[in-house]
């Protein structure tokens, strides 16, 4: 084995239990792309669970990050493909180390990608890792895993949950090679936004993924888990989208792009079956980790609180203006009437329209739109998640990002996403010139992006990201703004409506409708 020096022609080889890889020496890191976790989910794999990678010959070349799985790449924030040696190898990880040395037992720290788990790939730009493994001095892993109808979609026959599987079958790759990158397969922390964040509260709840890591980062976790009459009903509608059943023997016969474009056609059609879909619908979402029952036999605030994965330490959080960025792309940033608030407040809030007018009575329509929505897809998700997680004897740190986006003049506030640029330091990626407006980011923002990666790789590294654990009587977060602080959740009113709410699995309501 090679290890990589100050010498950036050093290509340096690893091997896994796959076959060697060969990797590039990149600004005093080495760096792996496109590594087969599994094998390509194609043919008689199509819709499986992964299979285990076939092994190869010789030294594979981990120059370019793997394709990404069948999605939409066309939406803010996602990048089109990367070039990649090939179209079905969608299952891949990437490896940043220091050092490729077995005996260096760094940190490791594992990301999964959100997108509404109907987009994204490891190779977006904005998931690159290279600040937070050299200013963290630990390994970091980004990975692939199958999103839409490929990855959420319920098909008869096939195992639900198949990308969380995915997941799993990465973090199991991480036990058995990450050694060999330098990294402690005793220290892994994954961590993950959005989507992300909910396929990370998923492994925290999933007995597959027991052990396979021992802290978690969740960052905006979003609510929606389905039922399985509710999966299965969604399911049906997006198989009708391309004339067929929602079967293994009907659906394995389509292109994976044609089942991209059925995904696409029924997605702004589900506004109109909230009587059907109730809360999914209007999400435009069709996709979501099903309570199945067998792989993920529970919520995760269920299983949390029941003790699951008590010993893993875990770290939440949300932003406190989070829908602002959907009410953005949908061109209504601002513009929210009274009609369509108080539409918002019958569906989501608990204690309906008057328990959100009567604790927020001088918030305009359309701050109690965005307060709603926000609190019932991101911040109240995250919230109740540390709780649970305290109930079932498990500790918790929570966190809130406060400082707002530049672009818009800062009403995009702290939006949706906004952690990502911070984190990574990723601040010329698509979404990231949308929330900065294209300009360079100001030393208050570096500053703020240097405060995050620093509490990340702090907990990654220890357990502690430098504030007290959450608890019940103080209720102690850390703030990131401007000026970093540790206060009472500041979101007590919304913390007050929402007590004792259950994050449930979605209901198919009327199937008739």
């Amino acid at each position: 084995m090679t290890i990589p020096g100050p010498d950036e022609s050093v290509e340096p080889v690893v091997r896994t239990s796959g076959g060697a890889v060969r990797g590039r020496t990149e600004g005093g890191l080495a760096v792996f792309r496109g590594i087969p976790f599994a094998q390509p989910p194609v043919g008689d794999a199509r819709f499986a669970a992964p299979r285990r990678p076939r092994p190869w010959d010789g030294v594979r070349d981990a120059f370019a990050f793997g394709p990404p799985p069948p999605q939409d790449l066309g939406a803010a924030g996602t990048a089109g493909p990367p070039d990649a040696p090939g179209d079905e190898d969608w299952l891949t990880v990437n490896v940043w180390t220091p050092d490729p040395d077995p005996a260096a037992h760094r940190p490791v720290m594992v990301w999964i990608y959100g997108g509404a788990y109907k987009l994204g790939h490891s190779g977006n730009p904005a998931y690159d890792a290279r600040r937070i493994t050299a200013e963290g001095d630990l390994v970091v892993v980004t990975l692939n895993y199958r999103v839409g109808m490929e990855g959420f979609a319920h098909i008869e026959d096939a195992p639900a949950n198949r990308g969380l599987l995915d997941q799993v079958a990465a973090l199991v790759w991480v036990r058995e090679n990450i050694a060999a990158f330098g990294g402690d397969p005793d220290q892994v922390t994954i961590f993950g936004e959005s989507a992300g964040a909910g396929s990370v509260a998923s492994l925290l709840a999933m007995p597959r993924a027991a052990g396979l890591f021992r802290r978690a980062v969740a960052q905006s976790v979003p609510g929606t888990f389905f039922s399985p009459e509710l999966a299965a009903d969604i399911g049906g509608a997006l198989a009708a989208e391309v004339g067929l059943r929602p079967t293994v023997a009907d659906l394995s016969g389509l292109a994976p792009d044609q089942l991209v474009k059925a995904g696409q056609a029924l997605a702004p059609q589900m506004p109109g079956n909230v009587a059907r879909w109730g809360q999914a619908a209007p999400t435009i979402t069709p996709y979501a980790p099903v309570v199945d029952g067998e792989f993920l036999p529970a919520t995760p605030w269920q299983a949390l609180a029941s003790g699951a994965s008590r010993d893993v330490d875990l770290l939440v959080g949300h932003n406190r203006d989070e829908n602002r960025l959907f009410t953005l792309m949908a061109g209504k940033l601002g513009k929210i009437d009274e009609d369509r608030a108080s539409a918002a407040l019958r569906l989501y809030a608990p204690g309906g329209e008057a328990a959100y007018r009567t604790a927020f009575p001088d918030a305009s329509a359309n701050d109690l739109y965005e307060h709603v929505q926000t609190d019932w897809l991101f911040a109240m998700p995250s919230l109740h998640l540390a709780e649970a997680h305290l109930a079932g004897g498990g500790r918790a740190r929570v966190y809130e990002l406060t400082w707002p986006a530049p672009a818009f003049g800062g009403a995009l506030g702290a939006c949706h996403a906004l952690d990502i640029p911070l984190l990574f330091g990723t601040f010329q990626s698509d979404l990231a010139l949308i929330q900065f407006a294209g300009a360079e980011p100001s030393e208050e923002a570096l500053a703020l992006s240097s405060r995050f990666r620093a509490s990340w790789t702090a907990f990654a590294r220890t357990g502690d990201p430098g504030w007290p654990a959450y608890d019940t009587r103080r209720r102690l977060v850390r703030v990131f703004d401007a000026e970093p602080a540790v206060v009472p959740y500041p979101e007590e009113t919304s913390r007050r409506l929402w007590e004792g709410y259950e994050f449930a699995p979605l209901p198919l309501l009327d199937p008739g409708a």
